[in-house]
C-alpha cells in the first residue's frame, strides 16, 4: 500500500468536510482509477462529482495532474509517476473553468 496525497478543489473539500490535502492508502499499481476508487470509498459524498458513477468516465470539466503533467486523457489504469506513489508529489484534481 502507498500513502497518496490528493489535492481536491475547494468545493469538493466543503462537500467532504476536509481541509488541506487528503491522504489515501492505495494498493499497487497506483493508478488514477484506484486513487479515485479510494477517494470515493472514503468520502461517499464525492461519488459522481469527479467521474460518472456508472461509467467511471472523468467529468468533462475535471482535470487530473501529477508532477505538473496533465493526466486527464491518460488511460485510468496507467500507473501514476513514482513521485506520486512515494508521496513526494500530490495527485491533483482540478475543476476546470469554462466561459467566454
Amino acid at each position: 500500500m502507498s500513502e497518496i496525497r490528493v489535492v481536491i478543489p475547494a468545493h469538493l473539500k466543503t462537500l467532504a468536510r476536509v481541509t488541506g490535502e487528503v491522504t489515501l492508502e492505495v494498493g499497487a499499481p497506483v493508478t488514477t482509477e484506484r486513487v479515485l476508487d479510494e477517494l470515493e470509498a472514503r468520502y461517499p459524498v464525492l461519488v459522481g462529482t469527479v467521474r460518472n458513477p456508472e461509467t467511471k468516465a472523468r467529468r468533462a470539466f475535471v482535470r487530473f495532474f501529477a508532477c505538473e503533467e496533465d493526466l486527464s486523457h491518460d488511460p485510468p489504469d496507467r500507473p501514476l509517476p513514482e513521485a506520486v506513489v512515494s508521496g513526494r508529489e500530490p495527485f491533483v484534481v482540478i475543476g476546470a473553468m469554462a466561459g467566454g
